[in-house]
């Protein structure tokens, strides 16, 4: 049974895809798996994660497009580790942060942790300056705004972990298709589960790349919060701070 098993549900991005594969060749830490879920793309990447099997235990799951969630869930049940790490297709590694988190997870106080994210030198100015926009309160609400708030931490999907026990009592994520890991971090800490921020353990993430989905997105944002103060009151009054880098 390998301690990570990574999760990445992947829509229509072989591309990148790719890009974040190379970068787990690269861990120093080698106890992991990963799980690649097809949500139903038009572009499989199936010749992608091929490249990738003499380097690594990987697995190629192909579903209907459900969304984001349902594609974590189905990456979930195909995943045999103690811990499971979700990420976004479009983030990248650091060599060393498997061997960061590992090192964290090692002392077994938490049940779920989440890391912050920065911009890769090779980003253009356009997805830097997109990034940077989506720390701000004016557009997701200060999710990864500036200043940090550990009383109450909420990981976010592009770069979460949790116990695979944990998973299955709270019994994956919602099929909200905005708003569903802030879902599944609210609910986990309801059940009385506790977060971790990892600061060290960042991803590089590239975030959209042009202002037309990057204004999607931001809309898709407002849609979420609504539906997450409809299922927990309150939420709309609460700033979800995770730090950019």
């Amino acid at each position: 049974m390998p301690t990570f098993s990574i999760i990445i549900p992947v829509f229509n991005r072989s591309e990148e895809l790719e890009e974040l594969l190379e970068t787990i060749a690269t861990q120093r830490f080698r106890d992991f798996e990963v799980v690649v879920v097809e949500d139903g793309s038009q572009q499989p990447c199936e010749h992608v994660v091929d490249k990738f099997k003499s380097k690594f235990p990987i697995k190629y799951v192909v579903q209907e497009n459900k969304g984001p969630g349902p594609a974590r869930n189905t990456g979930a049940e195909n995943a045999i580790g103690r811990w499971l790490i979700f990420l976004d297709s479009d983030c990248m590694l650091p060599a060393d942060y498997l061997d960061l988190v590992s090192c964290e997870t090692d002392c077994e106080d938490f049940d779920c942790f989440g890391g912050p994210d920065k911009p890769h030198p090779s980003f253009n100015i356009k997805q830097k300056a997109i990034g940077y926009a989506m720390s701000s309160v004016l557009t997701t609400g200060g999710i990864r705004g500036a200043k940090e708030n550990l009383d109450i931490f909420y990981p976010r999907s592009y770069n979460l972990g949790v116990r695979k026990s944990v998973f299955k009592v709270l019994e994956g994520f919602s099929e909200m298709r905005f708003g569903e890991d802030l879902d599944f971090s609210m609910r986990l800490l309801k059940k009385g589960y506790s977060t971790r921020l990892i600061k060290s353990a960042f991803v590089f993430h590239k975030r959209r790349n042009n202002f037309r989905s990057f204004f999607k997105q931001v809309y898709n944002s407002g849609i979420a919060r609504i539906n997450l103060e409809i299922r927990h009151k309150g939420t709309l009054k609460l700033v979800h701070t995770l730090p950019s880098m």
